[in-house]
């Protein structure tokens, strides 16, 4: 008889266990049943602790955060423009370790208040710079679904880094769109090099938020 002990089914266990999964069977295919498989326990269980798959995709967004942010201090130094640089490369970095990781995370609602004490002190480097409390959120806000955006649309096209959805050769997609040429030569700066196009795209908003910031009010 075996003596090994399992250990304790937690919100945090079964969150990391669906996290690993996700790798393997996509957003789609993750389920409570699939999980408590993987798990080897019955899937009620699982209800003690989630309601429905929206609570555990709140706990692995959670989770998801946490893993993004343990160890990466806020470097007080920084300015407001490179701190949005830094927190949106990071956040992409971190949705990309997981398949449908920006579907995984966007829209959901963290399970604790870890979030708070970043937020803060983003916030207030935002507002000692002089903005205004509601400017800092906007630019802050806009910054972050553009992050969420890109990567989500990323993903369509590369589920995991090295991985590449059928349907998305630029070649093959320039032979189709012969009879456009601005839209065929439009591929290769929609579905190649991605990490040049985001860095571009965040280039842009830090650029606008910083015009709109300095522009003289009427």
């Amino acid at each position: 008889m075996s003596t090994e002990k399992r250990a304790p089914l937690d919100r945090e266990r079964v969150a990391d266990t669906a996290l690993r999964l996700l790798n393997e069977v996509g957003l789609e295919g993750l389920s409570l049943r699939v999980i408590a498989r993987e798990l080897d326990v019955k899937a009620p269980a699982l209800y003690w602790h989630f309601k429905d798959k929206q609570a555990l995709l709140d706990e692995m967004a959670t989770l998801m955060y946490r893993r993004m942010v343990a160890g990466a201090a806020l470097d007080p130094d920084d300015t407001w423009q490179e701190r949005m640089l830094k927190a949106n490369r990071g956040l992409r970095a971190a949705l990309l370790g997981y398949r449908d990781g920006a579907k995984v995370y966007s829209g959901s609602r963290f399970t604790g208040t870890d979030h708070a004490r970043e937020m803060e002190e983003n916030l207030r480097l935002f507002t000692a710079a002089g903005f205004g409390l509601a400017e800092a959120v906007r630019a802050n806000a806009t910054a972050y679904a553009y992050t969420i955006g890109f990567v989500t649309e990323e993903q369509g096209v590369r589920p995991l880094p090295g991985e590449r959805r059928e349907g998305y050769d630029v070649t093959e997609r320039a032979r189709l769109l012969a009879d456009f040429p601005l839209s065929a030569a439009a591929g290769a700066e929609i579905f190649e090099d991605y990490d040049r196009h985001f860095e571009e795209g965040l280039a842009l908003i830090v650029a606008g938020v910083e015009a709109r910031h300095t522009a003289p009010s009427d």
